[in-house]
């Protein structure tokens, strides 16, 4: 598979000596690719940073700045670390050569070239840089991909906030956390009051409608390290890392008081919800999660049966 074309490739060829540069540029040129020649450091490095050449054709030694300085300049800088640099040595200087390979260099050549050995390493170097940049899109990729992937598999399709699994998987973190720190650790789970009657009456599409107008009104509520997501149908839970039931109580109210305050419009249609919020804490002694969530389902539960629209700690009945 061929990785470039030489009319898309522009290399910049540098180096003090007139004629070096005008037989570098006609085999070059031959070859299809296009090229831009300077006679000075100070030149190579305004025209790297004008034009970004696919590679470098780099004197080893040049009068006032050297190849070895203007290498490090160009490597130094990040934008310009994919440009391979090849040095054009004479015989004598090799000795220079390691120090140039620790600036940066990927190769040299020795004058006087051998114009087949000019090209196969220029095409060598060049089709390195492309593989390489294909590499690192293609790893780019799969890394989104598999983002998105893992996106998918811990996100509600419908709402875009945490499912069931991922919650689960934070709620056991922050439970652990609590168990070794002490801290405190309080779940909400919720309930939207009714909801079945909001879908037999205005049909199920409308009612996703209403779950994401919920869904963004308790977003709006919620802190930082809050954990919001959708236990399934119309329950959802928060976990709210070192907050005690007295605080937990006081976002749950928040919350509550902002759904109830608030209507969706979708058409001739105005929709007003509740919601019932039960509140459980980690206590000393709690093996598992599901103990929290069991206590807080409970709490719910008092909440539906008192009313609903209103928030029960697990406390007040226990």
């Amino acid at each position: 598979m061929k990785l470039f074309n030489p009319e898309d490739c522009l290399i910049l060829v540098v180096d003090d000596v007139t004629m070096n540069l005008q037989v570098m540029a006609n085999i070059l040129d031959k070859e299809g690719y296009e090229v831009t020649l300077v006679s000075n450091g100070y030149q190579a490095i305004k025209r790297v940073y004008s034009a970004k050449p696919d590679l470098i054709l780099l004197d080893l030694m040049m009068p006032e700045i050297d190849g070895l300085e203007v290498c490090e300049t160009i490597t130094s800088n990040p934008d310009f670390q994919d440009i391979p640099i090849i040095f054009l040595s004479a015989s004598h200087e090799k000795s220079h050569l390691l120090t140039a390979f620790e600036k940066g260099a990927v190769d040299y050549i020795t004058k006087p070239f051998n114009t087949l050995e000019l090209l196969a390493r220029v095409k060598m170097h060049i089709e390195l840089k492309y593989s390489r940049q294909k590499l690192k899109q293609l790893l780019e990729e799969q890394i989104a991909l598999v983002q998105e992937l893992e996106r998918l598999a811990n996100t509600d399709a419908l709402t875009g906030i945490w499912n069931r699994r991922y919650l689960f998987m934070i709620a056991t973190q922050e439970m652990n956390r609590s168990q070794r720190y002490n801290f405190a650790f309080s779940i909400l789970l919720i309930d939207i009051d009714n909801f079945k009657k909001v879908n037999d009456t205005y049909g199920h599409s409308i009612g996703d409608e209403v779950i994401i107008f919920m869904t963004k009104i308790v977003q709006e509520n919620l802190r930082l390290p809050d954990c919001f997501g959708r236990f399934g149908g119309e329950e959802f839970v928060i976990l709210l890392p070192e907050t005690d039931e007295d605080e937990a109580y006081i976002v749950a109210e928040r919350i509550r008081t902002n759904i109830q305050n608030q209507y969706l419009q979708i058409a001739d249609y105005k929709i007003s919800i509740t919601i019932s919020i039960g509140i459980s804490s980690y206590c000393l002694g709690d093996k598992n999660i599901d103990i929290i969530l069991k206590r807080a389902d409970h709490s719910l539960y008092q909440a539906k049966n008192q009313g609903r629209n209103r928030v029960i700690k697990h406390s007040t009945f226990s």
